[in-house]
């Protein structure tokens, strides 16, 4: 599976972002993650093939993740964002194959928040 992300870019303080994310296949659990250098890749929100959805603590009220499944393609809606928030985002997916879970990363997208 190949995925591309996109949307990420410079935004001030309390503006909005939208990230995309397309697989070049079906798959199961999408996701982001986000890092900042020096620190560990952090989760930040999933969603399974059937809609649930899970967020972290840091994004609850301002963050909202999406997909089209026929589309293959997940979107993370980011309003009210802060500069803490300023990290290079990554989608996340998984495929079952043969009864195990295969992870796949995309590129990155760095999101910037200027105070």
């Amino acid at each position: 599976v190949q995925l591309q992300a996109s949307g990420g870019g410079l935004v001030q303080t309390g503006g909005s972002l939208r990230l995309s994310c397309a697989a070049s296949g079906s798959v199961n659990v999408m996701g982001w993650y986000r890092q900042v250098p020096g620190n560990p890749r952090e989760s930040v929100a999933s969603i399974s093939s059937g809609g649930d959805t899970f967020y972290a603590d840091f994004v609850k009220g301002r963050f909202t993740i999406s997909r089209d499944n026929a589309k293959n393609t997940m979107y993370l809606q980011m309003n009210s964002l802060k500069p803490e928030d300023t990290a290079v985002y990554y989608c996340n997916v998984d495929q079952i194959v043969g009864g195990r879970n295969i992870f796949y990363w995309g590129q990155g997208t760095q999101v910037t928040v200027s105070s």
